[in-house]
């Protein structure tokens, strides 16, 4: 064990090793968006919330919606901050409350996205995500150090344009 982040992986998918037994990660695309000595903060994109809808969503929050979010997909982040609501998106990128992962992807969750989003107004690529997954200092870097995952740079491609169902396996092709 190393007391120093060796690199950070900010902008990097973690994917689960095949036969991980932990639930709440098996089969699991989390795309990274911060990495440093504070630790790790990362989201789940393979993982629909089974009972939740967007107009749920919506609803729950007191935000006027219209039509087009009864087939928004509600995704499953990861097991900390369940309630959290994040959206993962491209451009633009003024939301008030952003954090810059690449030039091309940003994560916020400010209620001015979500608004935007309600009436179809948001970022043209988005994921809707409930909770997060976080790292302890050096936590992931330790599993990272004991092969509990494996990893690779993120894609566009992957987070929006391919089926939820692929995901996993298609990062798993960026590997091998």
């Amino acid at each position: 064990m190393t007391d120093e982040l060796t690199q950070s992986i900010k902008a990097n998918f973690v994917l689960a090793i095949p036969g991980l037994p932990d639930p709440n990660f098996a089969q699991t695309v989390t795309c990274m968006c911060e990495h440093n000595e504070s630790g790790a903060l990362g989201f789940i994109i393979n993982k629909i919330h089974p009972l939740l809808t967007g107009r749920e969503l919506f609803e729950d929050l007191n935000i006027d919606c219209n039509d087009n979010v009864d087939t928004l997909e509600v995704y499953m982040g990861g097991p900390v901050q369940p309630s959290g609501v994040f959206v993962l998106h491209g451009p633009p990128f003024d939301w008030d409350e952003s954090l810059k992962v690449t030039n091309w992807l940003a994560l916020s969750n400010s209620r001015d996205i979500l608004e935007a989003i309600a009436i179809g107004k948001g970022p043209q690529s988005f994921l809707v995500i409930l909770g997060c997954a976080g790292w302890g200092p050096m936590q992931l870097d330790n599993e990272l150090s004991d092969s509990a995952w494996l990893t690779c740079p993120i894609s566009k491609e992957i987070i929006f344009s391919t089926s939820t169902q692929l995901k996993y396996e298609k990062a798993m092709m960026m590997i091998y």
